[in-house]
Protein backbone atom coordinates (compact mmCIF):
# COMPACT_ATOMS: atom_id res chain seq x y z
CA UNK A 1 0.00 0.00 0.00
CA UNK A 2 0.88 3.41 -0.94
CA UNK A 3 1.84 5.89 1.79
CA UNK A 4 -0.46 8.29 0.27
CA UNK A 5 -3.43 5.28 0.74
CA UNK A 6 -2.39 4.70 4.49
CA UNK A 7 -1.94 8.37 5.66
CA UNK A 8 -5.41 8.63 4.70
CA UNK A 9 -6.66 5.58 6.30
CA UNK A 10 -4.60 6.69 9.61
CA UNK A 11 -7.48 9.92 9.56
CA UNK A 12 -10.54 8.60 8.39
CA UNK A 13 -11.30 8.11 11.91
CA UNK A 14 -15.03 6.54 10.54
CA UNK A 15 -13.45 3.65 8.30
CA UNK A 16 -14.01 -0.10 9.64
CA UNK A 17 -10.93 -1.36 7.64
CA UNK A 18 -8.11 0.60 10.06
CA UNK A 19 -7.64 -0.13 13.83
CA UNK A 20 -5.34 1.80 16.06
CA UNK A 21 -3.57 1.88 18.93
CA UNK A 22 -0.97 4.04 20.35
CA UNK A 23 2.30 1.48 21.67
CA UNK A 24 2.55 -1.66 22.79
CA UNK A 25 3.39 -2.45 26.86
CA UNK A 26 6.30 -5.11 27.53
CA UNK A 27 3.15 -6.79 29.24
CA UNK A 28 1.08 -6.97 25.98
CA UNK A 29 3.55 -10.26 24.16
CA UNK A 30 0.11 -11.07 22.40
CA UNK A 31 -2.00 -8.27 22.43
CA UNK A 32 -5.70 -9.59 22.14
CA UNK A 33 -7.31 -6.23 20.63
CA UNK A 34 -4.60 -6.36 17.68
CA UNK A 35 -5.24 -10.44 17.29
CA UNK A 36 -9.11 -10.16 17.03
CA UNK A 37 -8.39 -7.06 14.67
CA UNK A 38 -6.24 -9.46 12.29
CA UNK A 39 -9.36 -11.85 12.25
CA UNK A 40 -12.24 -9.27 11.48
CA UNK A 41 -10.07 -7.83 8.36
CA UNK A 42 -8.99 -11.52 7.45
CA UNK A 43 -12.97 -12.59 7.45
CA UNK A 44 -13.85 -8.92 5.36
CA UNK A 45 -17.32 -9.44 6.75
CA UNK A 46 -18.07 -6.09 4.89
CA UNK A 47 -17.02 -7.58 1.73
CA UNK A 48 -14.36 -4.30 0.33
CA UNK A 49 -12.22 -7.27 -0.45
CA UNK A 50 -9.05 -4.51 0.48
CA UNK A 51 -6.50 -4.87 3.21
CA UNK A 52 -7.35 -3.93 6.97
CA UNK A 53 -4.49 -2.17 7.94
CA UNK A 54 -3.86 -1.89 12.03
CA UNK A 55 -1.51 1.14 12.92
CA UNK A 56 0.45 1.17 16.03
CA UNK A 57 2.31 4.15 17.00
CA UNK A 58 -0.95 6.71 16.64
CA UNK A 59 -3.90 7.84 19.05
CA UNK A 60 -7.46 6.91 18.40
CA UNK A 61 -8.20 10.38 16.85
CA UNK A 62 -5.58 10.04 13.98
CA UNK A 63 -2.48 11.75 16.50
CA UNK A 64 0.99 10.79 16.09
CA UNK A 65 2.01 8.97 19.38
CA UNK A 66 5.41 9.61 18.96
CA UNK A 67 6.92 6.13 20.00
CA UNK A 68 9.88 4.23 18.88
CA UNK A 69 9.49 1.36 16.21
CA UNK A 70 11.71 -1.29 17.48
CA UNK A 71 12.95 -4.60 15.70
CA UNK A 72 11.18 -5.96 18.73
CA UNK A 73 7.90 -4.03 18.16
CA UNK A 74 7.86 -5.46 14.75
CA UNK A 75 8.73 -9.00 15.76
CA UNK A 76 6.13 -8.80 18.39
CA UNK A 77 3.45 -8.18 15.31
CA UNK A 78 4.94 -10.14 13.14
CA UNK A 79 4.60 -13.52 15.23
CA UNK A 80 1.24 -13.15 15.98
CA UNK A 81 0.57 -15.18 12.38
CA UNK A 82 2.16 -18.15 13.55
CA UNK A 83 1.12 -18.73 16.89
CA UNK A 84 -1.39 -21.01 16.23
CA UNK A 85 -3.80 -18.47 17.67
CA UNK A 86 -5.46 -16.98 14.58
CA UNK A 87 -6.85 -20.06 12.32
CA UNK A 88 -6.61 -20.50 8.99
CA UNK A 89 -2.77 -18.73 8.65
CA UNK A 90 -3.53 -15.04 8.23
CA UNK A 91 -1.92 -13.26 4.90
CA UNK A 92 -0.11 -10.27 6.40
CA UNK A 93 2.93 -8.06 6.22
CA UNK A 94 4.19 -6.36 9.05
CA UNK A 95 6.45 -2.40 8.45
CA UNK A 96 7.85 0.11 9.62
CA UNK A 97 6.45 3.31 8.12
CA UNK A 98 6.87 6.60 8.83
CA UNK A 99 3.85 9.15 7.52
CA UNK A 100 3.81 12.78 7.73
CA UNK A 101 6.44 12.77 10.34
CA UNK A 102 5.17 10.29 12.15
CA UNK A 103 6.81 6.54 12.63
CA UNK A 104 4.14 3.75 12.81
CA UNK A 105 4.64 -0.22 12.96
CA UNK A 106 1.98 -0.99 10.09
CA UNK A 107 0.08 -3.98 10.21
CA UNK A 108 -1.82 -5.01 6.76
CA UNK A 109 -3.88 -8.26 6.73
CA UNK A 110 -5.49 -9.41 2.87
CA UNK A 111 -9.40 -10.90 3.33
CA UNK A 112 -8.66 -14.50 3.76
CA UNK A 113 -10.06 -16.84 0.68
CA UNK A 114 -10.85 -19.63 3.36
CA UNK A 115 -13.50 -17.84 5.72
CA UNK A 116 -14.22 -17.95 8.39
CA UNK A 117 -11.16 -17.27 10.30
CA UNK A 118 -11.02 -17.33 13.77
CA UNK A 119 -9.16 -15.74 17.11
CA UNK A 120 -8.79 -18.80 19.85
CA UNK A 121 -12.01 -20.58 18.46
CA UNK A 122 -14.00 -17.24 18.21
CA UNK A 123 -15.22 -15.76 14.67
CA UNK A 124 -14.38 -12.14 14.55
CA UNK A 125 -15.37 -9.61 12.16
CA UNK A 126 -15.90 -5.76 11.99
CA UNK A 127 -19.18 -3.94 12.54
CA UNK A 128 -18.34 -0.48 11.86
CA UNK A 129 -15.52 1.08 13.39
CA UNK A 130 -15.48 -1.74 15.90
CA UNK A 131 -14.74 -5.28 16.45
CA UNK A 132 -17.17 -7.99 16.99
CA UNK A 133 -18.25 -11.88 17.53
CA UNK A 134 -20.15 -12.91 14.85
CA UNK A 135 -23.40 -14.49 14.97
CA UNK A 136 -24.62 -17.50 13.74
CA UNK A 137 -25.72 -15.89 10.69
CA UNK A 138 -23.08 -13.69 10.08
CA UNK A 139 -20.66 -17.08 10.55
CA UNK A 140 -22.95 -18.97 7.98
CA UNK A 141 -22.74 -16.13 5.27
CA UNK A 142 -18.49 -16.01 6.00
CA UNK A 143 -19.19 -20.01 5.22
CA UNK A 144 -20.85 -18.85 1.65
CA UNK A 145 -17.82 -16.40 0.63
CA UNK A 146 -15.23 -18.89 0.33
CA UNK A 147 -14.18 -18.89 -3.45
CA UNK A 148 -14.12 -22.60 -4.14
CA UNK A 149 -12.19 -22.04 -7.45
CA UNK A 150 -9.02 -21.34 -5.56
CA UNK A 151 -9.74 -23.93 -2.72
CA UNK A 152 -6.56 -25.98 -1.67
CA UNK A 153 -6.85 -29.98 -2.08
CA UNK A 154 -7.06 -30.03 1.62
CA UNK A 155 -10.43 -28.16 1.29
CA UNK A 156 -11.93 -29.92 -2.38
CA UNK A 157 -15.40 -31.80 -1.53
CA UNK A 158 -14.99 -35.43 -2.14
CA UNK A 159 -17.71 -36.15 -3.82
CA UNK A 160 -18.40 -39.70 -3.82
CA UNK A 161 -18.18 -39.77 0.13
CA UNK A 162 -21.24 -38.55 1.96
CA UNK A 163 -21.39 -37.39 6.00
CA UNK A 164 -21.88 -40.73 7.02
CA UNK A 165 -18.11 -41.29 6.26
CA UNK A 166 -17.22 -39.27 8.89
CA UNK A 167 -16.50 -40.56 12.39
CA UNK A 168 -19.03 -37.97 14.17
CA UNK A 169 -18.48 -39.46 17.29
CA UNK A 170 -14.71 -38.70 17.09
CA UNK A 171 -15.56 -35.01 15.51
CA UNK A 172 -17.78 -33.74 18.49
CA UNK A 173 -15.74 -35.23 21.50
CA UNK A 174 -12.44 -34.85 20.52
CA UNK A 175 -12.06 -32.20 17.46
CA UNK A 176 -14.67 -29.88 18.37
CA UNK A 177 -14.09 -29.00 21.53
CA UNK A 178 -10.54 -28.35 20.72
CA UNK A 179 -11.03 -25.87 17.88
CA UNK A 180 -14.21 -23.66 19.34
CA UNK A 181 -14.74 -21.98 22.32
CA UNK A 182 -16.63 -23.24 24.94
CA UNK A 183 -19.72 -20.35 25.12
CA UNK A 184 -20.05 -20.98 21.17
CA UNK A 185 -20.51 -24.74 21.56
CA UNK A 186 -23.02 -23.86 24.23
CA UNK A 187 -25.27 -23.03 21.65
CA UNK A 188 -27.10 -25.62 20.97
CA UNK A 189 -29.29 -24.89 18.31
CA UNK A 190 -26.27 -25.32 15.54
CA UNK A 191 -26.92 -28.46 13.65
CA UNK A 192 -24.01 -31.36 13.71
CA UNK A 193 -24.52 -30.09 9.71
CA UNK A 194 -23.64 -26.75 10.52
CA UNK A 195 -20.77 -27.40 12.67
CA UNK A 196 -18.88 -29.83 10.00
CA UNK A 197 -19.17 -26.44 8.17
CA UNK A 198 -18.18 -24.02 10.15
CA UNK A 199 -14.72 -26.31 10.52
CA UNK A 200 -14.28 -26.67 6.55
CA UNK A 201 -15.49 -30.50 7.16
CA UNK A 202 -18.38 -30.19 4.71
CA UNK A 203 -19.15 -27.79 1.92
CA UNK A 204 -22.46 -25.83 2.28
CA UNK A 205 -26.03 -26.43 1.29
CA UNK A 206 -27.19 -27.61 -0.90
CA UNK A 207 -23.96 -29.81 -1.81
CA UNK A 208 -22.63 -31.01 1.65
CA UNK A 209 -19.83 -33.06 0.86
CA UNK A 210 -17.27 -33.51 3.12
CA UNK A 211 -13.84 -32.21 2.45
CA UNK A 212 -10.28 -33.97 2.52
CA UNK A 213 -9.82 -32.01 5.31
CA UNK A 214 -12.72 -33.86 7.16
CA UNK A 215 -12.07 -37.47 6.05
CA UNK A 216 -7.99 -36.99 6.93
CA UNK A 217 -9.12 -35.67 10.56
CA UNK A 218 -12.49 -37.60 11.38
CA UNK A 219 -12.98 -40.32 8.29
CA UNK A 220 -14.66 -43.91 9.35
CA UNK A 221 -12.65 -45.73 6.28
CA UNK A 222 -10.00 -42.30 4.49
CA UNK A 223 -7.93 -44.69 2.16
CA UNK A 224 -11.41 -45.48 0.10
CA UNK A 225 -11.42 -41.92 -0.64
CA UNK A 226 -7.63 -41.21 -0.48
CA UNK A 227 -5.67 -44.37 -0.77
CA UNK A 228 -2.07 -42.71 0.21
CA UNK A 229 -3.18 -41.65 4.00
CA UNK A 230 -1.44 -43.95 5.38
CA UNK A 231 2.05 -44.62 6.94
CA UNK A 232 4.43 -47.49 6.09
CA UNK A 233 6.88 -48.68 8.96
CA UNK A 234 10.08 -50.53 7.88
CA UNK A 235 12.68 -52.27 10.47
CA UNK A 236 15.73 -53.75 8.95
CA UNK A 237 17.86 -55.88 10.31
CA UNK A 238 20.93 -54.17 8.27
CA UNK A 239 21.53 -51.50 6.30
CA UNK A 240 19.88 -51.72 3.38
CA UNK A 241 16.50 -52.13 2.01
CA UNK A 242 16.96 -55.82 0.53
CA UNK A 243 18.62 -56.91 4.02
CA UNK A 244 15.76 -58.94 6.30
CA UNK A 245 12.55 -56.90 7.43
CA UNK A 246 11.86 -57.45 11.71
CA UNK A 247 8.86 -55.41 11.00
CA UNK A 248 6.63 -54.53 8.98
CA UNK A 249 3.37 -51.95 9.80
CA UNK A 250 0.85 -49.97 7.70
CA UNK A 251 -0.54 -47.10 10.12
CA UNK A 252 -3.90 -45.45 8.61
CA UNK A 253 -7.51 -44.13 10.58
CA UNK A 254 -8.26 -40.65 11.23
CA UNK A 255 -5.54 -38.16 12.41
CA UNK A 256 -5.45 -38.32 15.97
CA UNK A 257 -4.91 -42.19 15.77
CA UNK A 258 -3.02 -42.21 12.83
CA UNK A 259 -0.26 -39.81 14.68
CA UNK A 260 -0.94 -41.59 18.06
CA UNK A 261 -0.38 -45.53 16.67
CA UNK A 262 2.67 -44.22 14.76
CA UNK A 263 4.53 -42.76 17.38
CA UNK A 264 3.57 -45.93 19.36
CA UNK A 265 5.30 -47.74 17.11
CA UNK A 266 8.53 -44.74 16.58
CA UNK A 267 9.06 -45.38 20.49
CA UNK A 268 8.67 -48.64 20.78
CA UNK A 269 12.02 -49.33 18.53
CA UNK A 270 14.13 -46.65 20.55
CA UNK A 271 16.57 -48.22 22.10
CA UNK A 272 18.09 -46.87 25.52
CA UNK A 273 20.71 -48.48 27.00
CA UNK A 274 21.14 -49.08 30.93
CA UNK A 275 24.71 -49.13 32.31
CA UNK A 276 26.35 -49.34 35.80
CA UNK A 277 28.06 -47.01 37.64
CA UNK A 278 29.58 -47.60 41.45
CA UNK A 279 25.44 -47.44 42.57
CA UNK A 280 21.76 -48.07 41.46
CA UNK A 281 21.47 -48.66 37.77
CA UNK A 282 21.68 -46.07 35.42
CA UNK A 283 19.72 -44.95 32.05
CA UNK A 284 22.14 -44.43 29.37
CA UNK A 285 20.91 -42.23 26.14
CA UNK A 286 18.56 -43.35 23.40
CA UNK A 287 19.92 -43.91 20.05
CA UNK A 288 17.13 -41.50 19.05
CA UNK A 289 15.59 -39.05 20.93
CA UNK A 290 11.78 -39.69 20.47
CA UNK A 291 10.96 -35.72 20.00
CA UNK A 292 12.66 -35.57 17.32
CA UNK A 293 11.53 -37.96 15.79
CA UNK A 294 8.52 -37.14 16.19
CA UNK A 295 8.91 -33.79 14.78
CA UNK A 296 9.77 -35.35 11.82
CA UNK A 297 7.37 -37.43 11.01
CA UNK A 298 4.44 -35.14 11.88
CA UNK A 299 5.82 -33.29 9.44
CA UNK A 300 6.16 -35.55 6.81
CA UNK A 301 2.35 -35.89 7.72
CA UNK A 302 1.55 -32.36 7.21
CA UNK A 303 3.50 -30.83 4.42
CA UNK A 304 3.10 -34.19 1.92
CA UNK A 305 0.95 -34.07 -1.01
CA UNK A 306 -2.54 -35.88 -0.78
CA UNK A 307 -3.41 -35.17 -4.16
CA UNK A 308 -2.69 -37.49 -7.76
CA UNK A 309 -0.47 -39.52 -5.68
CA UNK A 310 -1.26 -43.49 -4.14
CA UNK A 311 2.38 -43.43 -1.90
CA UNK A 312 2.11 -43.11 2.12
CA UNK A 313 4.54 -41.23 4.06
CA UNK A 314 7.27 -44.16 4.32
CA UNK A 315 9.55 -44.95 7.45
CA UNK A 316 12.71 -47.38 7.15
CA UNK A 317 14.52 -48.24 10.39
CA UNK A 318 17.84 -49.27 9.37
CA UNK A 319 20.60 -50.34 12.01
CA UNK A 320 22.37 -47.23 11.17
CA UNK A 321 19.59 -44.53 10.26
CA UNK A 322 16.23 -43.70 10.04
CA UNK A 323 15.01 -42.59 6.89
CA UNK A 324 11.51 -40.93 6.42
CA UNK A 325 10.18 -40.17 2.94
CA UNK A 326 7.27 -37.54 2.10
CA UNK A 327 4.96 -37.71 -0.93
CA UNK A 328 5.53 -34.16 -2.59
CA UNK A 329 8.47 -32.23 -3.06
CA UNK A 330 8.93 -28.51 -1.59
CA UNK A 331 6.07 -26.05 -1.94
CA UNK A 332 5.18 -22.62 -2.88
CA UNK A 333 8.05 -20.53 -1.23
CA UNK A 334 10.34 -22.94 0.25
CA UNK A 335 13.48 -24.00 -1.59
CA UNK A 336 16.67 -26.10 -1.13
CA UNK A 337 18.30 -23.04 0.43
CA UNK A 338 15.89 -22.04 2.53
CA UNK A 339 14.28 -24.94 3.82
CA UNK A 340 14.10 -25.74 7.58
CA UNK A 341 15.41 -21.68 8.28
CA UNK A 342 13.03 -19.81 10.56
CA UNK A 343 10.32 -17.45 8.08
CA UNK A 344 10.61 -19.95 5.32
CA UNK A 345 7.12 -21.10 5.49
CA UNK A 346 4.88 -22.06 2.71
CA UNK A 347 1.58 -24.81 3.25
CA UNK A 348 0.49 -27.07 0.58
CA UNK A 349 -2.19 -28.39 3.09
CA UNK A 350 -3.12 -24.64 5.11
CA UNK A 351 -5.85 -26.35 6.62
CA UNK A 352 -4.18 -29.75 7.88
CA UNK A 353 -1.55 -27.63 9.12
CA UNK A 354 -4.77 -25.71 11.37
CA UNK A 355 -6.40 -28.90 12.17
CA UNK A 356 -3.17 -30.35 13.77
CA UNK A 357 -2.74 -27.43 15.58
CA UNK A 358 -5.81 -27.28 17.06
CA UNK A 359 -5.65 -31.23 17.90
CA UNK A 360 -2.21 -30.12 19.78
CA UNK A 361 0.35 -32.02 17.13
CA UNK A 362 1.74 -28.07 16.66
CA UNK A 363 2.67 -25.99 19.23
CA UNK A 364 4.42 -23.26 16.61
CA UNK A 365 4.12 -23.19 12.48
CA UNK A 366 7.27 -23.07 11.51
CA UNK A 367 9.72 -24.68 14.26
CA UNK A 368 9.04 -28.51 14.04
CA UNK A 369 13.01 -28.52 12.00
CA UNK A 370 14.51 -26.49 14.59
CA UNK A 371 12.90 -28.38 17.32
CA UNK A 372 14.31 -31.69 16.40
CA UNK A 373 17.91 -30.42 15.38
CA UNK A 374 18.19 -29.59 18.76
CA UNK A 375 16.78 -32.66 20.46
CA UNK A 376 19.36 -34.59 17.96
CA UNK A 377 22.01 -32.11 19.13
CA UNK A 378 21.47 -32.87 22.79
CA UNK A 379 21.09 -36.49 22.12
CA UNK A 380 24.74 -36.66 20.75
CA UNK A 381 23.23 -37.74 16.91
CA UNK A 382 24.66 -35.61 13.46
CA UNK A 383 22.44 -32.96 12.83
CA UNK A 384 19.12 -34.36 9.94
CA UNK A 385 20.08 -34.39 6.21
CA UNK A 386 18.26 -33.84 3.70
CA UNK A 387 17.25 -34.67 0.46
CA UNK A 388 14.84 -33.18 -2.32
CA UNK A 389 13.50 -34.77 -5.20
CA UNK A 390 11.05 -33.62 -7.84
CA UNK A 391 8.72 -35.85 -5.84
CA UNK A 392 9.70 -36.18 -3.06
CA UNK A 393 11.61 -34.94 0.34
CA UNK A 394 13.52 -37.37 2.57
CA UNK A 395 14.97 -36.88 5.86
CA UNK A 396 17.66 -38.74 7.28
CA UNK A 397 18.38 -39.43 10.90
CA UNK A 398 21.58 -40.79 12.00
CA UNK A 399 22.28 -42.93 14.93
CA UNK A 400 23.77 -42.04 18.19
CA UNK A 401 27.29 -42.79 17.91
Amino acid sequence: MQDAELLELVHDLESDRVERKASLSKQDRVPQAICEAICAFANDMPGHALPGVVFVGVHDDGTCANIQVTDELLLTLSQMRDNGNILPLPSMVVQKRTLDGCDLAVLIVTPSLFPPVRFKGRVWIRVGPRRAIASQDEERRLNEKRRSADLPFDLCPVRSATIEELDLGLFQSTYLPAEQSPDILAQNDRSVEHQLVSVRFLTPHPESRPTVLALLVAGRRTRDFLPCAYVQFLRCAGTELGDYVTDHKEIDGPLPDLIRRMEEVLEAHVSVPAGFQSGPTHVGRPDYPMEALRQLARNAILHRSYENTNAPVLIYWFEDRIEIHSPGGLFGRVTKENFGQPGSKDYRNPNLAAAMRTLGFVQRFGMGIQIAKRHLQANGNPPPEFQFAEGHVCVIVRRRP
